[in-house]
This record gives structure tokens, sequence and C-alpha cells, in this order.
């Protein structure tokens, strides 16, 4: 028996509609990372292991797809090694590359490679295919694409007021208006784990935290304390669950919680000079949203960590996020290079769109006529036609085959092309067409100009 065709769970094939739509988005967002002065690099879909592992923390580990070594991959895991089915210890036998798990960490792999060809402040944009071996559900897949946009190489916050006008400049465009982009520090975070004494359990602290609105206030402060931060720190940290205001109110709140915390003024200080000048100059159509249990959870973030949400009509988890990390290249033995970037979240801002109606009619470019074929003599005809029409920028279609004509009208139809234009022997006589309008019925003939102003 033939075996039934199917593709991995996670993964999508996408038809000439759906991969127009997708163009749509990724023109859009192209558009504005260049007109805010980023420019495109690529990268290979996989990487050496070593570069990628251990940059996502655990979890990240996890999901990441290894590619097994070409050849006799076992040969290199001995008999002991093999029956002790320590996976962790066998892969790294059997596996020296994988499938990139994001474009930050290959970005910074790339410019400590070609540190002495790029000129800093660094700005790079990238719009790549990445892989995570998650759980498939709703916006969420092990094949999606990446829209990343960087600089490195500079430490001024002015970049990330620059971001958050870029998301802005992008939502805008796309007709997605009321989008929030939440902030928050991650200085402000390492500041409240100082303040209420739980500093060694920075990680476990913000994970949980980052889930307040998942699971509430009760399922936050059960995963706190089953992660061992005492009872007594949990309630010093009340306040950030019920946490309102004013973006200038909560920043004072925060001046008043995190006054003993060196970092965690810092960290209030870097949020209050971002949002003073986006106050100043105005956003189109985003909110900009102070959250202090926005952690997000890559390990390099060090400062400002931005995340998007769809407006609240749509339920969709984010769309967008990124953040500063100041010393992401060091792992790669470059020291002391800040960056900072974001991302877009094509496939879930592609479902948004599409739940809310905001995409084009006109998205999808259709052919305007498509010429019957009588024969060769006649098909020469009609191509000789086509291609002016072409040049002029018309999009016009030849049906290949001399089928029958109920064949080639019905194929006319179903593409819901709206003109379809014969030419006999008639026809070519008088260099003239005859051209029949599908929707009405109705048909005359007409000669080339008039022929290229109908379809113009």
């Amino acid at each position: 028996m033939a075996q039934k065709p199917s593709i991995p769970k996670g993964t999508r094939d996408f038809s000439p509609v759906e991969v127009a739509k997708r163009n749509y988005i990724i023109n859009t967002i192209k558009e504005k990372f260049q007109l805010f002065g980023f420019h495109p690099i690529e990268t290979p879909s996989f990487e050496n292991s070593e570069t990628l592992m251990g940059k996502y923390g655990e979890e990240g580990d996890r999901l990441i797809f290894k590619i097994l070594n070409s050849g006799d991959y076992l040969k290199k895991v001995d008999e002991n090694l093999y029956s002790s089915k320590d996976s962790s210890k066998i892969t790294s036998k059997i596996s020296e590359k994988a499938l990139r798990y994001d474009l930050t960490v290959p970005f910074a792999r790339y410019v400590v490679q070609h540190q002495n060809e790029i000129d800093f402040p660094f700005r790079r944009y990238q719009i790549q295919p990445v892989w995570r071996a998650d759980r498939p559900q709703k916006g969420r897949f092990r094949e999606f694409y990446q829209c990343d946009a960087d600089v490195v190489g500079s430490k001024s916050l002015w970049q990330e007021v620059d971001f958050i006008q870029l998301y802005d400049n992008v939502f805008t465009d796309l007709n997605l208006q009321g989008v929030t982009i939440k902030i928050n520090n991650r200085k402000i975070l390492s500041g409240i784990a100082e303040v209420i004494g739980a500093g060694d359990k920075l990680i476990d602290f913000t994970v949980a935290l980052d889930k307040l609105d998942k699971i509430g206030e009760d399922g936050v402060k059960k995963e706190m304390l089953e992660k061992g931060i005492p009872e007594s720190a949990i309630d010093k940290v009340k306040p950030l669950f019920n946490f309102t205001g004013t973006t200038s109110e909560k920043v004072n709140k925060l001046k008043d919680l995190l006054a003993s915390s060196e970092i965690g003024i810092k960290g209030v200080e870097e949020l209050a000079f971002i949002a003073n000048f986006i106050d100043q100059i105005p956003l189109k159509t985003a909110n900009l949203y102070l959250d202090v249990t926005l952690a997000r959870g890559l390990n390099y973030y060090t400062g400002a960590i931005f995340e998007v949400s769809a407006p609240n009509t749509v339920k969709m988890g984010s769309i967008g996020g990124g953040g500063r990390y100041d010393d992401l290249t060091g792992i790669f033995g470059l020291k002391d290079v800040s960056g900072v970037g974001i991302s877009f979240g094509l496939d879930r801002i592609y479902l948004v769109l599409e739940e809310l109606g905001l995409f084009p009619e006109t998205i999808v470019p259709s052919t305007k006529a498509l010429f019957i074929n009588f024969g060769i003599e006649e098909a020469l005809y009609c191509l000789k036609t086509i291609t002016k029409l072409r040049n002029a920028g018309i999009i016009t279609e030849l049906y290949p085959d001399n089928a029958k004509m109920k064949k080639q009208m019905g194929y006319a139809n179903k593409r819901e092309i709206k003109y379809v234009v014969l030419a006999g022997a008639s026809e070519i006589e008088n260099q003239i067409f005859t051209v029949k309008n599908m929707e009405s019925g109705t048909q005359e003939e007409m000669n080339f100009e008039n022929l290229r102003g109908l379809l113009k």
C-alpha cells in the first residue's frame, strides 16, 4: 500500500493565499526595519551544539532540536555509556549540531566572529525560521519565523525608546491598533528578590512571578513556596500582585519598595528614562504598560524587557518581545558589548490579523485575464500579447493546453479570473480580441490598446 502523506506535528504547509498574507506581514516589518536604519544578515539554519546549549536555561536546552551525526553515529559511544541510558551524555557523543532555537544567540556568535568587519553600534535585522521541540498548540509551532532587530555596541537607553517606536510603527501599518507593549527591567526584578531576601532564588522567583496572569496570585505563591522561597519573603512581595496606577505612580512605588537595593534603583531609573521620553513623543496607536511581573524566561536579559500583547478582543500569547542583554557576546569571548533587541512573532501576528479580518482584500495578486488556447497559431498570437501586457505589469496567463472550451472556461471560473480572452482565426486576421466578462457574461471585441486599458 502507498504510504499516506503527512507532515510532522507543529509544522505546516502554506497555500498561495497564506503565503501572500505572510509576505504582507514580512514586507511591512522589513520596510520598517529599514526605515529605522537596520541592515539584513542571515545565519545558518543549524549551529554547532555548543553554540546553542546552555544559553536558554534548562527548559530551553530541552526544546532544542538536535541533529544526529552522519554515518555510524553510535560508534563513539562505548558500551558502558550506552548501557547507562544517560541520554544527556549520549547525546553529546552522537549529536554535534542543532537547529537554531532563536536568532539572538546565532547573532551574538555572528558579531563575535565578524567583529573586525562590522561598525559599532551595529544595527541588524534578520527574518528566518527557528525550531523548538515544543508541544504544539494554537499560536505555538515547532517551526516558525522570527523577525528580529538588534543593536549591539551601545548602552544608550535611546535604543529602547527607538524599539518601542518601531513596534508602534509596524503594528500601526498592519492596522492592528491598540496593542499593549509591556515593559519591565530585569534589574528591578533582581532588586525585588534582593529586598525580600531571595537573591539566591532570582530565577525561581522571576519565573513564578511571570506566571501571575496565567495561574493567579495563589498559584504564584504556591510555586514560590515549592521552590524554597520562604513565606515571609512572599509576604513582602505581595504589593506586586495588585500593582496599579499610572506609569509615574508605579515608578514612585518601586522607588519606595527598592530604596535599599542599588541594582533595583538603577532599574527604576532606566525604566523612568524610557517612559518619560515615550510620553514626550506619543505613540501612534500602541499603549505602553509597566508590568512589574513581566520577567521573560530567557536568562540573558539584564535590563529593559518587552512583551507585546494583541488587543484584548483576541486571546493570543505574546506577539512580540525582547530586551537588553549587557554581555551576550561574552559567552563567545567578546566582553562588554551591550545589546538590545526585539522580535516579532510572525505566525501569531498572522492569526491575530486573520481573526480580526485585518488583511487587505487585494493582498493576493490575481490574474486579470486568461487567454484561451485554440491551437499553436492562436496560442502564439496570444502569447505575444501576453508578453506586452506583462511588460506593462498586468498579470495574465495562457491556458497551457488546447483543451475543450468548457474546461478552459471552468478553470477561469474556479480561479475567479474576471476576464477571458478569445482569439481565433478571425481575431488574428483583424488584429483584435474577443473579451468575455465572466461576472456579467457579456463579451465584446477590442484592439490591444483597449484591452490593455481594460485590464490596467
